[in-house]
């Protein structure tokens, strides 16, 4: 097989997991760019690709990569926008009705406790809570030893737990 057809197999695995990692750690839902961006770093690294984990434990080390990127493009845009801003200096983040979440009340406001975690605790809660990888795999993506990745989790959700309870009146409980 072709670097390529080798790169298409992973696409077609893992750009829905990949998807769903920057909706959750981007915070929207205009992210197809980055995951095609993610491919497209695949394929130029192709030959970097030992196989000494898993294709997809390699394509999210790259996709964390990406949305670090991404994450500091658009701080610098929000206050270059915000500096530059012809209008009344405020940043306006526009969402239409396509681009939010079709999803009931609780999963919003665990989305939104989610993204008021620090960036480690979000980061590990949405690598093994979400998309429910291991310990080790998490370990080599955040470049983090297993042990770790555990106790960052474990308080990731002890915060994330007490933060939804606070939100939700104290009905919410670990599932």
């Amino acid at each position: 097989m072709t670097d390529q057809q080798i790169i298409s197999d992973w696409f077609h695995q893992y750009s829905d997991d990949v998807y769903h990692f920057f909706i959750f750690r981007i915070g929207s839902t205009d992210v197809e760019d980055l995951v095609q961006e993610v491919f497209i770093r695949a394929i130029k690294g192709i030959d970097s690709f030992q196989g000494n984990s898993q294709p997809k434990t390699w394509l999210f080390t790259i996709a964390r990569n990406v949305a670090i990127d991404e994450l500091r493009k658009r701080s610098r845009n929000k206050w270059k926008n915000y500096f530059f801003s012809e209008e009344n200096h405020d940043v306006i983040v526009e969402q239409t009705p396509d681009q939010l979440f079709q999803i009931n009340e609780e999963t919003m406001k665990l989305y939104q406790a989610i993204q008021s975690l620090k960036e480690n605790y979000r980061e590990v809660v949405i690598l093994r809570g979400i998309k429910e990888l291991s310990e080790k795999e998490t370990s080599l993506i955040l470049n983090w030893s297993e042990s770790k990745v555990r106790s960052t989790y474990h308080r990731a959700k002890k915060v994330l737990l007490k933060e939804l309870q606070s939100e939700l009146g104290g009905e919410y409980s670990e599932r």
